[in-house]
């Protein structure tokens, strides 16, 4: 098996922040000019998170807005007692919706549904500069 490693970093705005980063993993992904892997997509940090979603208007509402019934963010947090940095909540949504996704390469063509993109949501409550790593196995 081979696997080629490469990173693209996306600047967020924070706050729940949701960036549809399908176009930088197409980018990274078609260079290679591969028929048939998986591609693996990380995001670096305990308050960042990368999921598959359809990115359009109303789930970008409809998803904040479940989350802060989940894991409010004026609920009181041991993390935000230990550390006085008010993100409890941002480590907490994380860790629900997960910091990476699969997605398979098949005859040239990442198998994303048609109305599927994957997407960067930083939670924090701060803009970042956040890394993604892209692992294409094959």
């Amino acid at each position: 098996m081979t696997i080629i490693n490469d990173v693209f970093t996306v600047h967020t705005k924070g706050n729940t922040d949701i960036i549809d980063i399908t176009p930088q993993i197409r980018n990274v992904v078609y260079n290679h000019q591969l028929q048939n892997a998986i591609v693996f997509v990380y995001a670096q940090g305990s308050t960042v998170s990368v999921t598959n979603i359809e990115f359009e208007p109303g789930l970008l509402v409809d998803l904040p807005e479940a989350l802060e019934k989940i894991a409010p963010v004026s609920a009181q947090y041991h993390h935000d007692e230990m550390w006085h940095d008010g993100n409890g909540y941002a480590h907490v949504r994380a860790s629900i919706v997960g910091n990476s996704t699969h997605v398979p390469l098949i005859n040239g063509v990442l198998q994303l549904g048609q109305w599927q993109q994957v997407v960067l949501i930083d939670f924090d409550n701060k803009s970042r500069a956040r890394q993604v790593n892209v692992q294409i196995m094959y």
